[in-house]
C-alpha cells in the first residue's frame, strides 16, 4: 500500500497502521493525550470523524487500559489503547497482565524515543521495550519510519509499513497466530516531525479497497486426541468456573451431569445448574461420592471446589482450547487437559437422573432456607376480620423496611438484571455472597477473575456499558450495565469516574456495598486471631469517603439505599445514564 504525500513520516505511518486495523475489524481505540504519541491520537480522531471507529479520550493510562479490555470482553474484538512515552507505559501493566490470564484481545500501541535518544536520560524515557512482555502475545519494538540504517528499520514507505505491523499485529492479539487472545504491544519510536498532514486515514483506507473485516477469530484446530468424550456412567460434575459459557451448560445438559457453575462462569443457568455449588462440593453425601469433574473456565471463588478437583478419588479434566506455551488451569498438576469435550452417541443422560436429582433436591431445599426474596402472606391478605388485615398490613411495611444486608442486595441485583442488560462483578465480598445464592438464571455477567484484581473495576464496566450499548440496530440494543463492586474497589479506581465530555455517556448503576473498608478480608483466619486495631489498619483499612460527593464532583447521578423498598425502587426508575447507588452495610 503506497499513501502518496509529503507529510510527515509518523503520521503515515499512523495513519497506515491504523487503516488496517480498520480493515481487519478494530472498532475502538482509546487514547491519552500526550506529545510523542500525536501522530496516532490525530490518526485517530481522522478515523473518528470519518465513522470508522468510535474513539474514547482518557487522561489516566491505566484507567485507559483497563476501558478497552471492558470493551473487548463485551465485543470479543481488541481495542488500541494509544500512550505516549514513560510511566504511561508502565501504567497499563495491570490491564495487561489481566488480560493475558483472562485471555481477552488487546492492542497497546505506545509512542517511544528513537534508539540513539535512549540511555542518555533524555526527558520522560524508560525502557519500554520488553517492560509488557511476560503478558504479551507479540512484541515489537518498532525503529522510526525512515530510520533505514537500523536492522529493525521500518519500511521507506510509512503507510505500508503500518499496514504490515497492523496485520501481524491484529492476527496475534485475537489468537489465530498463538495460542489464545491477549495483548499485543507494540513499543513505536517516532522522530520529529511528530505529526503533520491532512486526509490520510481517509487515503491508507481508500488504498486498500476499505472492504469488508476480515473478522477476528478462526476456531483452533482440534486433534482427534485432544477430545475428551464423555460415554460412561461414573458419578461425574461439570465445574464452569469464569470464561466457561454456554459450551458448559450444553455439555451438563446432553450428559445429565450436575452443573457446579460460579455465579462469573455465565453458565449458571438450565435445568443442571446447581446454585450452592461450593457448599454441596464439600458435602460428603454428595461431593464425597464424586468420582469424575469436568473443568470448564477458570474457577477462583471458592475453596471447596478446587478441594474437590485435587482429591485422590476424583479424576479431573480441565476442556481448555488454547495451544501450548500459555499457562492452563491444573489444579494440583494432576489434571488431564484436553482442548474439547463431548458427549458420545451411546451416552444415555437418563442413566444419571438419580445422581442429578439428588444435588437439585438439595439445592433447592438450601435456596428454599437462604433466599432473601420476600414472600407475602396471601391467606393473611385474603382474610376479612380487621385484626388479620392489620397484621399482614404491618408485615408488609415491616418488610419493605427492613435493612438492605449483603444477601439482600446480591440476591435482588442478581434477580433485577435481564439478559439484555450486563452484570460486572467486582472482586470483593460481595460476589463470593451471590455466588453462594444466585438461583440459576442466565445473565451476561463479567468479572475480572484472570488476576482476581480490584483495580480497574468501573474502567471495565464502563468499557462493556459503551460495547453493549452501541449497536447500530435497536434489535440488538442492550439495556443497562450493573456493577456489584465493594467501597475499596470503587475508591482504587475512582479516577476512572472522569467521563470526556463530547462522549456518550453510558447507562450503567453502579452498586457499592459499602461497610467503611475492606470486608472482605474479615473471613481470613488473622481475622479471627490478629490484634484488632493492627488488623484494621493494615487489612479493613476503614475510609469515610463522602460517596456523594464523589458522584457528584464527576457529575454521576448518585442515590442511596438503606431498605428493601428503597432498593427494589432502584430498579424501576428508568436508568438514563452514569449513576452511583450507595448501600451502607454492617461490617
Amino acid at each position: 500500500m503506497s499513501v502518496g504525500s509529503s507529510a510527515a513520516p509518523a503520521s503515515l505511518f499512523a495513519a497506515g497502521l491504523l487503516a488496517e486495523l480498520i480493515q481487519r475489524g478494530l472498532r475502538d481505540v482509546v487514547v491519552c493525550p500526550g506529545s510523542r504519541s500525536q501522530a496516532l491520537a490525530f490518526a485517530a480522531a481522522e478515523a473518528e470523524a470519518l465513522g470508522a471507529i468510535r474513539l474514547h479520550v482518557r487522561i489516566d493510562e491505566r484507567s485507559a487500559a483497563f476501558l478497552a479490555l471492558g470493551l473487548a470482553k463485551e465485543s470479543g474484538v481488541p481495542a488500541a489503547v494509544v500512550v505516549t512515552s514513560g510511566t504511561a507505559v508502565a501504567n497499563l501493566i495491570p490491564a495487561a497482565a489481566e488480560a493475558h490470564h483472562s485471555r481477552v484481545p488487546m492492542l497497546l500501541l505506545t509512542a517511544d524515543r528513537p534508539a540513539d535518544m535512549r540511555g542518555i536520560r533524555s526527558n520522560q524515557t524508560t525502557v519500554q521495550a520488553g517492560l509488557i512482555s511476560a503478558y504479551t502475545r507479540l512484541e515489537r519494538d518498532v525503529a522510526p519510519p525512515e530510520d533505514a540504517g537500523s536492522a529493525d528499520a521500518a519500511s521507506t514507505d510509512p503507510a505500508s509499513a503500518g499496514a504490515a505491523l497492523a496485520a501481524e499485529a491484529f492476527l496475534a492479539a485475537t489468537g489465530r497466530t498463538g495460542p489464545a487472545p491477549g495483548p499485543v504491544h507494540l513499543n513505536l519510536a517516532f522522530r520529529e516531525p511528530l505529526s503533520g498532514g491532512h486526509g490520510l486515514v481517509q487515503a491508507a483506507l481508500d488504498a486498500a479497497g476499505h472492504g469488508p473485516a476480515a473478522g477476528v477469530r478462526a476456531a483452533a484446530p482440534t486433534d482427534e486426541g485432544d477430545i475428551y468424550t464423555h460415554d460412561g456412567d461414573s458419578l461425574a460434575v461439570v465445574v464452569a468456573g469464569a470464561g466457561a459459557g454456554d459450551e458448559a451448560e450444553a455439555f451438563a445438559h446432553a450428559a445429565g451431569l450436575p452443573l457446579l457453575a460460579e455465579v462469573v462462569s455465565g453458565a449458571r443457568f438450565g435445568r443442571e445448574a446447581i446454585a450452592n455449588a461450593a457448599r454441596l462440593a464439600g458435602d460428603e453425601n454428595l461431593g464425597g461420592l464424586v468420582e469424575r469433574a469436568i473443568v470448564f473456565g477458570h474457577p477462583t471463588l471458592s475453596r471447596q471446589l478446587p478441594a474437590l478437583l485435587v482429591r485422590d478419588d476424583v479424576e479431573t479434566i480441565v476442556v481448555d482450547p488454547a495451544g501450548e506455551g500459555i499457562e492452563r488451569y491444573n489444579p494440583g498438576r494432576s489434571a488431564r487437559i484436553v482442548r474439547a469435550a463431548r458427549v458420545g452417541e451411546a451416552h444415555d443422560p437418563s442413566a444419571m437422573r438419580r445422581w442429578l436429582g439428588a444435588w437439585v433436591l438439595r439445592d433447592r431445599e438450601l435456596q428454599a432456607e437462604q433466599s432473601t426474596v420476600h414472600a407475602p402472606d396471601l391467606e393473611a391478605a385474603r382474610a376479612t376480620g380487621y385484626k388479620e388485615r392489620n397484621a399482614y398490613a404491618r408485615a408488609e411495611v415491616a418488610a419493605m423496611r427492613e435493612p438492605v444486608t449483603r444477601e439482600l442486595l446480591a440476591e435482588t441485583i442478581w434477580r433485577g438484571t435481564w439478559p439484555h442488560d450486563r452484570l460486572v462483578l467486582a472482586a470483593s465480598r460481595l460476589v463470593r455472597v451471590l455466588d453462594g445464592i444466585a438461583a440459576p438464571r442466565k445473565v451476561r455477567v463479567h468479572a475480572n477473575r484472570g488476576l482476581a484484581g480490584i483495580d480497574g473495576t468501573i474502567a471495565t464496566g464502563l468499557g462493556i456499558a459503551i460495547a453493549s450499548q452501541s449497536s447500530e440496530l435497536p434489535s440488538q440494543a442492550a439495556g443497562v450495565t450493573r456493577v456489584l463492586i465493594g467501597d475499596l474497589a470503587l475508591l482504587h479506581d475512582a479516577g476512572s469516574l472522569m467521563l470526556t465530555e463530547g462522549e456518550p455517556r453510558p447507562r450503567i448503576q453502579i452498586f457499592v456495598g459499602n461497610d467503611g473498608g475492606g470486608g472482605i478480608f474479615s473471613g481470613l483466619e488473622a481475622g479471627q486471631s490478629a490484634d484488632r486495631a493492627a488488623f484494621d489498619r493494615v487489612m479493613f483499612t476503614p475510609q469515610h469517603v463522602n460517596i456523594e460527593q464523589l458522584a457528584a464532583a464527576y457529575g454521576w447521578e448518585y442515590a442511596r439505599v438503606e431498605s428493601r423498598s428503597e432498593l427494589e425502587r432502584a430498579f424501576t426508575v428508568p436508568v438514563a445514564g452514569p449513576c452511583i447507588v450507595e448501600i451502607p452495610l454492617t461490617r
